[in-house]
């Protein structure tokens, strides 16, 4: 199969806003999925963070039809949207899901792995986001309930079925995919699903680019560019489809994502280098990157959990 070539419509950022609507009324998911690439599909969530509105959807549901079997990438945030996915998967193609790839431990990744259990079809995570799901999924139900109400029904946390370490390479219908662990970034365990003879990956949470990066108390920000340059530029990917946002290129979510974890940190390492103290810190400027959804709410956090993270290294 032939590199892809970078479709036009997402050749860049698209414009990303909080206030944008449901964009599938009649679906409990928050957009329809659509083709990005040669039988890859995306469902693309809000970019806002989890509410009513769009059911837990601010998260970006993939599938791949192969020719001989469907794969699926991330169960959704409950058993609903894992069925509503489903719903339309069977609207694009009569074959099978063979297999869902969870691309971390986050709620909104996993909490639909007891709709896909119960078809009979296998859940793959890495070991690590299995081990961070398993002990906070409790709580990610109890978020889920909250925001959701009766868009919650119907879902219990179902631990994956199967799990890898750093590579698991399928061949399905002549397709090579390649789920990788490409190193640590945004949260522990987190995969990405690459389709090297079509230069297509879907990224997950390692690559952003419409809403802001949320670094988690615990995230290494420094292993993370690390990873960034060493494993993840090479592959030169043609598309890019981010865990959150509609599929762009490479430049676009290298400025969004590595761009903005190196001006961070040089702006919290200018602020440790003059003595400056935590309560400081959460303000240093940020400004540049205000164009990102979710600035508000992230901003200031991240700027407080990078200078924990810089204080001693």
């Amino acid at each position: 199969m032939r590199r892809l070539a970078l479709i036009a419509l997402f050749a860049g950022p698209a414009h990303a806003s909080e206030d944008i609507p449901d964009q599938y009324p009649g679906s409990v998911l928050y957009a329809k999925p659509v083709e990005v690439a040669p039988g890859v599909f995306s469902a693309i969530g809000a970019t806002a963070p989890p509410t009513y509105d769009n059911a837990g959807h601010n998260n970006n549901l993939s599938f791949i039809v192969t020719g001989d079997g469907v794969v699926v990438v991330n169960s959704g945030a409950s058993y609903l949207l894992a069925k509503a996915l489903h719903e339309e998967i069977r609207a694009v193609t009569d074959q099978p899901v063979r297999l869902v790839i969870v691309e971390n431990g986050q709620g909104h990744a996993m909490l639909g792995n007891g709709y896909w259990v119960a078809q009979g079809v296998p859940v793959l995570a890495h070991a690590e986001a299995a081990a961070e799901f398993a002990d906070g999924s409790g709580q990610d139900l109890a978020a889920l309930q909250s925001y959701a109400r009766e868009n919650a029904e119907g879902t219990v946390p179902t631990a994956p079925t199967e799990t890898f370490e750093d590579r698991r390479e399928i061949v399905m219908g002549g397709l090579r995919i390649e789920v990788l662990h490409l190193g640590p970034a945004h949260s522990p365990g987190d995969t990405q699903v690459w389709l090297p003879d079509q230069g297509v990956m879907i990224a997950g949470d390692i690559a952003f680019h419409e809403r802001m990066p949320p670094i988690f108390e615990g995230t290494c920000t420094s292993c993370w560019i690390e990873t960034w340059e060493t494993a993840f530029m090479p592959l030169a990917p043609a598309l890019v489809i981010p865990g959150h946002g509609h599929p762009t290129d490479l430049a676009t979510v290298t400025h969004n994502t590595r761009d903005y974890l190196l001006d961070l940190r040089s702006k919290i390492g200018a602020h440790l280098e003059a003595g400056g103290d935590l309560a400081v810190a959460y303000y240093v400027d940020q400004s540049q990157w205000a164009y990102l959804d979710t600035f508000e709410e992230l901003a200031t956090k991240n700027a407080g959990v990078v200078f924990a993270e810089m204080e001693f290294e």
